[in-house]
């Protein structure tokens, strides 16, 4: 027996007092997860429902457009996610009650960080190619090109939640966000075969990480704030997933953009030659970075 329990056998009447004055707080289970149950119908539906979209346009990438297979999973896909919103209304232990999503402003702070996670792992997949295949940087120093745009967002997501979320809100900061972040990639579409890292890759990683910084942490916090009790649980899950599912389908959108720009410009060239490969690879990245990498003002950027 420890000294500590002979103690409390010999002067029980010290013991209370020593946890009544304890800081510690014995928190009871309440029980409230206990007649939760899983929604298996609804997971089945999203679930499929999100692997036939992000399969169809992973489809389009390696046949086409016009096959019947790719729309096929791009219909399911959508009927699947319809399916589950009618499920929603009606299973008892919904995934996702439907409730969170009425109040306007969450809705639309879980479609920021849908889009803001679409555009982020974009990013992250296209200059990693690009820093590799075409600077030859290796693993980790392509990981570590990546460390000023994290720092950018990290400062960025400080001075946004503390200083200009109280001053000007939510609905200005976030669009503020999204604007900075679109020049930023706007601005990646000037690399070019003989580009370096310093001067056209660093500052515009700078941009975009400042951009996301001043979208994702407001959003979260629009997401999750003000949310019934009982659905607090469920609202930092759903803005959680969304990004997950903005990576997802972005990353297969985009990839196959990038694929279908590689092969128009290759169309009509020598397809062999390592120079016009190589600005092959460049047109699919762009691409992916900005649709809008054709108008005359964003070509005047181009090295290429």
């Amino acid at each position: 027996m420890s000294e500590d329990e002979q103690l409390g056998r010999q002067h029980p009447d010290v013991l209370a007092k020593d946890r009544a004055r304890s800081p510690s707080i014995l928190l009871s289970n309440h029980g409230d997860a206990a007649g939760s149950k899983l929604d298996v119908p609804g997971t089945i539906l999203v679930a499929t429902g999100l692997f036939s979209l992000v399969n169809g346009f992973s489809h389009a990438e390696t046949h086409d457009w016009g096959s019947p297979l790719t729309w096929g999973f791009l219909i399911a896909g959508g009927l699947l996610l319809a399916a589950f919103a009618w499920w929603q209304n009606r299973a008892e232990h919904p995934l996702l009650p439907l409730r969170i999503l009425l109040d306007r402003n969450r809705a639309a702070s879980f479609l920021a960080v849908l889009i803001a996670g679409a555009g982020m792992f974009g990013v992250f997949l296209f200059l990693t190619y690009y820093l590799q295949l075409n600077l030859g940087f290796s693993p980790t120093k392509t990981g570590v090109a990546f460390l000023p745009m994290v720092g950018a967002l990290m400062v960025m997501a400080q001075l946004g939640t503390t200083v200009l979320l109280p001053r000007i809100g939510s609905k200005a900061v976030i669009p503020l966000g999204f604007a900075v972040a679109t020049a930023g990639m706007a601005w990646l579409t000037g690399i070019g075969v003989g580009s370096h890292y310093l001067s056209a890759v660093l500052p515009q990683l700078v941009v975009i990480g400042l951009g996301l910084g001043l979208v994702i942490p407001p959003a979260m916090q629009l997401a999750t704030g003000g949310v019934a009790a009982e659905d607090a649980r469920v609202a930092s899950a759903t803005v959680n997933a969304m990004q997950q599912v903005g990576g997802s389908i972005g990353t297969a959108l985009l990839n196959t953009l990038a694929a279908s720009a590689a092969t128009d410009y290759l169309a009509g060239r020598d397809a062999t030659g390592k120079l016009v490969r190589a600005h092959a690879t460049i047109e699919s990245y762009t691409t992916a970075f900005d649709r809008r990498t054709r108008t005359p003002f964003l070509n005047s950027l181009r090295r290429v």
